[in-house]
């Protein structure tokens, strides 16, 4: 008789669920906290400053002076976004562009050097006293707290010795230019700044392309994505935020320089920064140096590095105030460390290090430039200002470190 043998039951296999949409955004949210938090924060800001001061604050003048008058903070508060990802801090950056811009106009003023090459001197000013304190810094040993506290006094001073106590001015015209000035106007005319509207289109088209670039990617690795009706409205809302900003300016003078220097640092660092070898040695080393250099990171040439970019770009923030100013003064730079330091852990910075974007970085700043472009429009004292943004500082620290409590846990 023959035997019916039946067959094993195939295991039964576990349905693995799709995330929901608000686990997707949860997710998201979580994963980028900080930049996300002063994204919504800053236009959560503009938006009190635009009904509170009836309007006023989006006017496409107060724009373009909110981007000439914040432009040298932010290239500071880049630097400054590095040093402190490798762990360390530059109290110095605030006399050294005082000095340099003093520098600048005793050569172009009185001994009448043209401006390319009192510009270009002016930056290896800068990255000669970035590597004098980086020597100090990374090969002596020297924390980077009294390195550069050292430095805030001697640049300061020496500031003062090169004006003599007054103020050195004007600035070739091509000079203030840097500071103040705009793209030409091209074409025909249709009352807007016709080549704004094309670098508005340009950068409106490779943001675009980056971000679905970016979801390409991402799908090929397997990794998690928004669904596609967020992935559109995320599209549409940089769209719309791009079209906006570019029609203000267009419909004014058009991009100022000092907005031009700005996107080539943005773009140009933040690429070093998530895509080059230095970058990643930037992070490792403010994220636990010790294990860093077991895995052959030169710490020492990273940090030194680190203080000579802070030199120059130090540098071109003290020329884009000068150009700005129109004169060299001895009491340019006063608070300017400060500035840059609330932009970096505004925008995102541990201050254990190892943590921190160059775009959070002018994120930061641009919190920082709204809050005191907005209180003076609608008539807060400048002692009020100090208080609201310490509070504001305090508040992005306390978040850092209430996020990192809550992760250990």
């Amino acid at each position: 008789m023959a035997q019916t043998t039946e067959s094993p039951e195939a295991p039964v296999q576990p349905q693995t669920e799709r995330p929901s949409t608000g686990a997707l955004l949860t997710r998201a949210l979580r994963g980028n906290v900080r930049q996300y938090g002063m994204l919504v924060a800053l236009a959560l800001i503009v938006l009190l400053f635009q009904f509170w001061t009836d309007g006023i604050l989006l006017q496409p003048l107060n724009i373009t002076n909110l981007i000439q008058q914040n432009g040298y903070i932010l290239i500071l508060a880049i630097g400054m976004m590095i040093v402190i990802i490798a762990g360390h801090i530059d109290l110095s950056v605030g006399s050294l562009a005082a000095f340099v811009g003093a520098a600048s106009a005793v050569m172009m003023v009185k001994h009448q050097v043209p401006w390319p090459v009192a510009l270009v001197v002016s930056l290896l000013i800068g990255a000669v006293a970035g590597a004098w304190q980086g020597f100090w810094i990374a090969y002596i040993g020297i924390p980077s707290f009294i390195v550069t506290l050292a430095g805030m006094l001697l640049f300061r001073g020496g500031t003062q010795i090169l004006l003599q106590g007054q103020s050195i001015a004007p600035f070739p015209t091509g000079f203030q230019k840097i500071g103040s000035g705009f793209l030409p106007q091209v074409g025909p005319n249709t009352n807007y700044h016709n080549l704004t509207l094309l670098i508005g289109a340009a950068v409106l088209a490779i943001a675009v392309l980056q971000e679905v670039r970016g979801r390409r990617q991402a799908a090929s690795y397997g990794l998690e994505l928004l669904p596609v009706g967020m992935f559109v409205a995320k599209l549409a809302a940089i769209t719309a935020a791009v079209a906006v900003f570019t029609m203000l300016l267009a419909s004014y003078h058009g991009v100022p320089i000092v907005l031009l220097i700005l996107g080539g640092l943005l773009v140009g660092f933040g690429y070093l920064m998530r895509n080059s070898i230095l970058g990643r040695h930037t992070y490792a080393i403010g994220g636990n140096e010790a294990a860093a250099k077991l895995s052959g990171v030169k710490s020492k040439r990273v940090v030194f590095l680190a203080f000579v970019n802070m030199g120059v770009l130090a540098a071109l923030a003290g020329l884009v105030f000068a150009a700005r100013l129109n004169a060299g003064t001895p009491q340019a730079g006063i608070n300017f460390e400060l500035e840059a330091i609330a932009a970096a852990f505004i925008g995102g910075a541990s201050a254990t290090g190892g943590v921190g974007t160059v775009l959070g970085a002018i994120i930061g700043g641009l919190v920082l430039g709204v809050l005191n472009n907005g209180m003076s429009l609608v008539g807060i004292g400048t002692d009020y200002q100090q208080v609201i943004k310490g509070m504001v500082l305090l508040a992005a620290v306390g978040f850092d470190v209430y996020n990192k409590r809550k992760v250990g846990s």
